[in-house]
């Protein structure tokens, strides 16, 4: 994939993180699930289409409510992935599709809900926000949703995004700050807000977990060769051997929700 407005254009796949972002990616905590319920998210028969799915995180951690998942990204890896954990936690209300955002194939008026995670900046906006109030029932629900770590508040990750970027320059992921929300011209005419709800949480990892977790990123597995991977991965092993075994990391966690109209 490549956007012109993200890594200066540099093209990234998360696709070869699969094995593991499968691994290492469950990171969401359970209070983001827990508001999403509570929103109206996940219920017991809900047709729900997730977009850029990549490993299948939110669905398979939402398939208790009972809803029905329909899982697609862009990456087949990905979907790849996601099938077998489902298929491992004999998750059957769930199926797949290898599709982009902006062109899924599904019927008009087919889901209830729409969820994008830590994805929706990779899609092409408006032609997005056309498709997903397209597939939606009349009044159906969007929730797009992220979560970033905060490196002005913890220099252990401001260290971490000093060294991606001495591996991948043109990483443009770093260097967060707490978000404000401003009605979207994706949405008008289309949407209306029903909420939105940011909140910081300190998420708890084990040092290992953690190392998995940045591999992942955007701007190492996702883009670097393989062997620059693996010497980021040993470097970056030994900074971490100078913290505790567990890492204590602040971030921030942003959901929008919107209604059809």
């Amino acid at each position: 994939m490549i956007r012109s407005n993200i890594d200066s254009g540099q093209g990234f796949d998360f696709g070869r993180t699969s094995a593991r972002y499968a691994r290492s990616r469950d990171i969401y905590p359970e209070s983001l699930y827990q508001k999403l319920t509570a929103m109206g998210i996940g219920k017991p028969g809900q047709q729900i289409l997730d977009l850029g799915s990549g490993t299948g995180v939110l669905p398979l951690r939402l398939y208790p409510t009972g809803a029905c998942f329909t899982v697609t990204d862009i990456a087949e890896n990905q979907i790849v992935y996601a099938r077998q954990l489902a298929a491992e936690r004999h998750c059957e209300r769930m199926s797949f599709r290898v599709c982009g955002a902006e062109d899924t194939g599904f019927a008009d008026n087919t889901f209830d809900a729409v969820t994008a995670v830590q994805c929706f900046h990779y899609f092409d906006a408006d032609r997005a926000a056309q498709e997903i109030h397209r597939v939606l029932k009349p009044g159906g629900l969007f929730a797009k949703v992220f979560m970033d770590w905060l490196p002005f508040e913890d220099e252990k990750i401001a260290e971490m995004e000093r060294l991606v970027l001495r591996y991948n320059p043109k990483w443009s992921g770093g260097g967060f700050r707490e978000y404000t929300y401003v009605f979207p011209e994706w949405a008008e005419n289309r949407f209306k807000a029903e909420a939105v709800v940011s909140y910081d949480e300190t998420l708890v990892f084990q040092k290992e977990q953690w190392l998995e977790r940045v591999l992942t990123c955007r701007g190492v597995g996702a883009a670097l060769p393989e062997e620059q991977v693996e010497a980021f991965r040993r470097e970056y092993s030994q900074m971490l051997a100078a913290y505790d075994e567990v890492l204590h990391l602040k971030h921030q966690i942003h959901i929008e929700l919107y209604r059809a109209i």
